[in-house]
Formats: structure tokens, sequence, C-alpha cells
């Protein structure tokens, strides 16, 4: 062989391995913390409040946490680790995230990946359930809620806690939580970019500086005080100052790519029945909500959200289905 095929081949050779490097890279790269999960499918339905079994649950690991050594003898960081290694961890899910997908006391609403908006879409999009797993919906202080966020809340929040306590600012955490959300686990690969996932970040670091620090949570003390070497919990955890309507991605919505949109209108128009039905179950009071998040890299996706795209788009896919332009389903493909 020659030198020139040599070369050729052996450039060859190097462009096939970069090129299955980058496939390996889109295939299995995303959060590390988290199954995707499904706002829309069946969210008319009625699912019982689990904040009671997941405040017990956190409240149990805080009240073991306070008796080791690392939480006691480490300081602050040492806390934060060892409620993270406790109720986080260096999982595909998290600990307190795997409990809540297979805990009977945990309600869910029924749904598949099959029927879900995932099953529309594109491998590219969708791999991380196709390859892993679809995560559910569940009911958190009467929000819906994927149990993705429980993940985001408890490992990406200690990511942007230690961003803040090393650059001392909350606007640099920030900027670095949203450039994860859109680099090789967000958008970049998947062509979504979630606000919601950014909230549950940000709400998750909010309660690694709430162990030690008064009034992070608006006129609570710390969860904790030392005495000495004791740590004293005086408070106890609850997910109602943390969850809000925007860790819900139906009214807070995702920022899809151009080669998703109409998979996500096609699927947001199977609603208009849920919708005519439990008009309720899809509205937020989202200026108040985005005025508490915009600065951390949240952005406005409300005409996306049900309540503003659906009636509209939903009148139109009727009478384009009354006049037989669309599926024998109302609205399906109707999508203007």
């Amino acid at each position: 062989m020659s030198i020139r095929n040599r070369t050729a081949s052996t450039a060859a050779r190097t462009s096939a391995r970069w090129l299955r490097g980058c496939l390996a890279a889109v295939l299995l790269a995303a959060p590390a913390t988290a199954y995707e999960t499904d706002p829309y499918t069946n969210r008319h339905l009625d699912i019982a409040d689990s904040i009671g079994a997941l405040n017990a649950q956190v409240n149990a690991a805080l009240a073991a946490i306070a008796e080791t050594s690392t939480a006691r003898h480490r300081g602050e960081q040492g806390l934060v680790l060892a409620v993270y290694r406790r109720l986080g961890g260096v999982h595909w899910v998290d600990r307190l995230e795997r409990w809540a997908i297979g805990a009977p006391a945990v309600a869910k609403i029924p749904n598949t990946r099959g029927e879900s908006i995932i099953g529309d879409f594109p491998l590219f999009a969708g791999r991380v359930a196709v390859l892993f797993g679809f995560g559910p919906t569940i009911n958190i202080g009467g929000h819906y809620v994927g149990t993705d966020k429980i993940g985001h809340f408890f490992s990406q929040g200690r990511k942007f806690y230690r961003r803040y306590r090393r650059s001392g600012s909350e606007a640099q955490a920030a900027r670095w939580s949203v450039v994860t959300e859109t680099g090789l686990f967000g958008s970049l690969t998947t062509g979504v970019r979630s606000n919601a996932d950014l909230v549950a970040n940000y709400e998750g670091y909010r309660f690694y500086r709430s162990l030690l620090h008064d009034g992070v949570v608006a006129a609570k003390p710390a969860i904790y005080r030392r005495e000495g070497d004791d740590l004293v919990q005086q408070r106890p955890f609850t997910w109602r100052d943390h969850v809000n309507a925007f860790w819900d991605e139906a009214l807070n919505p995702n920022e899809y790519g151009s080669g998703l949109m109409p998979a996500v209108r096609e699927r947001l128009l199977r609603l208009c029945a849920d919708f005519a039905a439990r008009p309720e179950r899809y509205r937020v009071d989202a200026e108040s909500l985005l005025a508490r998040y915009r600065h951390i890299g949240v952005t406005d996706t409300q005409w996306l959200a049900p309540a503003n795209y659906l009636p509209a788009h939903c009148r139109v896919a009727a009478a384009k289905s009354r006049a037989g332009g669309c599926g024998a389903a109302a609205g399906v493909g109707c999508a203007p």
C-alpha cells in the first residue's frame, strides 16, 4: 500500500472513530440525574398529593444525617455532601427520585412512553426514555411534577451551590446552570431546553444554602443550627418551600428546536378534549414566576403553554376536522 493510501486509510479510521464517539455522546449524554418525563398526557386526571410521603423521606434523612461525622465535623460543605449522598448521589437516577418512582405511596399519572409526547419525538430527542426508561408525573403540593425534577433538585442543585461557593456570585452560578441545559445535556443534543429544569436546579441550590443559613427560605430559620459539635434540626423540611407551578413543564414550557416543533404542536392538539374538560389544570400565574426566575435564565415560553396555545388552535383544528381536512381524531394532523 502506498504512503498516500495508508494516510487516507488512517484518516478514514480516525474519522470513523470520531463519528462513533459523537454518536455515542448524542445517544448517551443526558442529565446524569433523571429519566425523561411527559407533563401533558392524562394531566386532566386527579392523583393524590404525595407531598406528605416525600416530606417524610427527606426529614427522616435529615435526622439521620445530623448524626454523621461528615455532617458534624466537616463544616457546611461536609453537611451538603452528606445530604447529597443520602438523597441524591452519583447515579443515573438519584436515590429519592428512584424511591418516588417505585413507591406505592407516591401516586403517578398513568402513562407510557409510547402514548406520551416523547413517543412522537425522533431518537435524538427522546433517546433517554428510549434507552433508559420513562419517568412518571406525580403530585407535589398540588403541582404536577416529573420525578426527574427531584434529581435536578438534589444533584444539579448541589452543582449550582458549589459554583456559587467558588464564584461568590449567584448570577455566575446561574449562567453555568444555563450552559449545562443548553449544552451537551440539553438543547445541543436533544433539541430541548428545559425552563423547569433550571427552576428545580435553582431551588435545590436554595435548599442547600438553607441548611445552615437563616432567611434563605423567606421568614424561616435555617433547617439546622450548630451547638458545639452537634447539629440540631430546628425546623422540618417541606417541599412547599421550593415547588411551584414552574416545576411543571406544561405550565413552564420547554424551548424546542425547529426539528421538534411539528411533533410538539401535533401532540398539544391532542389535548383539546382534556383541556376543555379541565381548563384550570392548565392555568398558571406566569407573570410573577417569570419575574422570580428570569435572573437564572428562564425564558418566556408562555405562548406554548396550553392555556395560551390551545383555545385558538383547537378551534381551528376542530373546523378543519369538520371540513374533512384532518385525521379521524379531532385535531390530529391539523397543527398549523
